[in-house]
Order: C-alpha cells, then structure tokens, then sequence
C-alpha cells in the first residue's frame, strides 16, 4: 500500500500477499496434477513457512488430529493451530514438504506465510461528521447510546490499555506476534483505531469495551500467520454483541479473506478498511471480501481521499483525513493520522451503535442497516464503481427510513 499522511509520519495496514504461483511436486511425473502454492513468488514471502488450509467441515478435535496426521506423514513443524476461522495451521517445512503437503487430499491449499506491515499515509470532525447529514458542521456529536453493552476487538498494533480516553473500558485480549509485548501497543496505530472506535473523546461508541488483538509487531509488521491467529481467538473468544476492525489490507489472499469469512459465519461483523493504493478495492484482501464491511476515506470536505481505493467492493465512505485520537506516549497523548484505517473504525464505531439496540441482529442484519442508513451522494469522485455512501450514526434508529 502506498504511504498516506501522519502527523508524526505514519501509514495504513499494508499486506503484500501476490498472486498464486503454480509449480508441481518433486518427483511428480506427467499424469500427476499440478500443485498450487499460493503467495510463493510474492516479495514478502517468509521463506520455509506456510498456512495449510484443510479441505471440507471439520470439529475441533478432526482438525487437531488431521493437523496431527499431516505433520507426522510430511515430517513438518506445526507453529500453530487454527479450528475457529478457518481449519488448519501454520507451519514451518522446505517447499518440497509444501508442495507434498498441498497434494494431499485433505488439505484444501497451501499459502506461503506473508510478512504484514501496517503504514498510513470541539469533537475530533470525524465524529461531527458522522452524526449529521450536511456540511457545514455544527461542533456536536450526539450518538443514539454509548454501546456500553458491546464488545470492539481491534485486531491490530495491540492497545494501550492506560490511555485515560478509554476509562478503564479497554484490555488486552491477545497477542499473536510472540515478542514479549504480552499485547501492548508499541507502535500507535492500534491504540489510535480503538480511540475512534471507542474513545470516550475521540470515540463513536463511547462506552463500548474494546480489546486489543496485537497481529503485528513495533514497527507494524507482521505475517498472515499471526492475522489469522488473531481472528482465530476472536472468533473463539468474542463475547456477543460484538464487532471486530480490521484496518490492515492488500493483494488478494485466499486464507486471509476465509479467516475473515468464517468469523463473520460465527456472528461476529467486521469492519475492515479499504485500503489505500487509490485503486480498485476488489484486489485487496480482506477489503475484497463480501462478508465483511469495506470501508474507504473522505476528507473535511466530504471528497474522497486521495489514497483511498474505490469500487463495488466498497460498501460506504467515512472520515478518514487527519484523524485525531489517541497516542500511546502518555495517558492524555494524541495523534493524527489519515488513512482508511481511520475510516473504518468509524464504522466499527457506527456498527457498535447499532448492535448496542439490536443485540441479536446477524451481521448480515448490521450491514443491510448501516449501509441503508448512511447518507447517498455526498462524495465527490468516490471512483468508479463506488458506492455514493457516507456513514451516518446519528440519533435516529440507523434501521429507520430517512
């Protein structure tokens, strides 16, 4: 993803996941299919790692025993296991026990494992711009309730928990990334998402619990090994209502979007972003996935962002140039970023609203009433394909006709 505007300098979730490389097992001869490995010939491939997606429905314990199973036939080290999102794990193997492992019959696919940096390019006006239907703005924010009763998991940097704007609401719920951080917020990125979700200043849903998923590391990288396993603890972990923000992205990759997919299935909604290469958001993963909300950026003026990408897999517009919210240098630190990692807790936060006076609405339910509620034709240029969405979360029920 190409660099959007901090101030200090920061950016949005990157995820350099490229296209499948076909090559065929060791040894195979001419009437033995080909085998696909996918991500191999990517640029951020970890080289002697993998994701193993297993094929057909599987319990808990069928997944534990086939991973088992795979591990002692291929002689493989097993990193971790995934039962909730998707059924499989991730492991350490040469790519000739990758290609024997992705002939196997049930495995579903193999993906090489992607490095993941996360980069970005009165109240906060994101807010004053999210509760009323025109510009100019008039310096308030009035929310139907604060959410109190719904649980945000912000899969991200980790969260400073300490920030004062989130009043003891906020915990870490998992760390994936393994450095000793045990969940805590070294970066900023994070902790500035959970402020615009949940914030009691800064935030749409000011009274929501949000807990921190830390998937990458202090300079904001990671892999599709630790993503998945944080939406793997979400979705086994997630106390309903319950809304999860995804404001990392990039080229299209099929484990991260049926991670993704299967947690929505398990009823939790996810807000994800949009991303931030001013192109078609329908190569991006998991902005390409339907399951999902898909968020792109406005500015101050109600415009498209410059960087925000575009297209009919985008579901609406929010603010998301020069974002502020909480910083991680102290219990009162601000920051400003933009990007649509910024639009999309927006949306996180609107989805929160919405779940705190519908707890049993499905995530299908929040989509069709978010996206019916937002407000038609205020963005300019919102590029081909878009939608003529923008968010709206004002005190009007988001169910109810305009």
């Amino acid at each position: 993803m190409s660099p959007s505007v901090r101030r200090p300098r920061a950016v949005l979730a990157a995820l350099a996941l490229a296209a499948t490389a076909i090559v065929t097992t060791a040894g195979s001869n001419a009437d033995e299919p080909a085998v696909t490995i996918r991500g191999a010939d990517s640029p951020d491939a970890i080289a002697g790692s993998y994701i193993v997606v297993l094929a057909g429905q599987r319990t808990q314990a069928e997944t534990r025993a086939t991973t088992a199973s795979l591990a002692s036939s291929y002689d493989v080290e097993v990193r971790d296991q995934y039962a909730a999102s998707i059924k499989g794990f991730s492991a350490g193997m040469t790519e000739e026990q990758a290609k024997k492992v992705a002939a196997d019959q049930r495995v579903a696919f193999v993906q090489q494992n992607q490095k993941i940096t996360v980069s970005q390019d009165d109240p906060p006006w994101g807010l004053d711009r999210s509760d009323q239907r025109d510009l100019p703005l008039d310096k308030k924010f009035e929310a139907s309730s604060t959410a109190g009763n719904v649980n945000v998991y912000v899969i991200d940097t980790g969260i400073y928990a300490a920030h004062k704007d989130f009043g003891g609401r906020a915990a870490v719920g998992a760390d994936t990334v393994g450095d000793g951080q045990n969940g805590v917020d070294c970066h900023g990125h994070g902790t500035h998402v959970a402020g615009t979700v949940a914030g009691t200043t800064y935030g749409v849903a000011k009274g929501a619990k949000v807990f921190g998923v830390r998937v990458l590391d202090c300079q904001g990288s990671g892999s599709t090994e630790s993503v998945i396993g944080g939406i793997d603890w979400v979705t086994k972990n997630a106390k309903k209502p319950a809304v999860a923000n995804m404001s990392l992205g990039g080229v299209a990759d099929d484990a991260l979007d049926a991670a993704v997919k299967a947690s929505v299935g398990a009823g939790i909604t996810y807000a994800v972003a949009a991303g931030n290469e001013s192109s078609d958001a329908c190569a991006s993963s998991p902005a390409r996935e339907p399951s999902a909300i898909t968020v792109g950026a406005t500015d101050d003026r109600d415009q498209k962002a410059s960087f925000s990408n575009w297209g009919k897999c985008v579901d609406l517009f929010a603010p998301g140039v020069g974002v502020l919210s909480a910083g991680i240098t102290g219990p009162d630190a601000t920051d400003t970023m933009s990007g649509t990692s910024m639009a999309s807790p927006h949306v996180a936060g609107g989805i929160a609203l919405y779940l705190a006076d519908h707890p049993d609405a499905t995530p299908a339910d929040v989509t069709t009433a978010l996206v019916g509620a937002s407000t038609p034709d205020k963005v300019g240029d919102p590029g081909t394909g878009s939608p003529n969405k923008l968010l709206y979360v004002g005190k009007v029920d988001p169910a109810a006709p305009r």
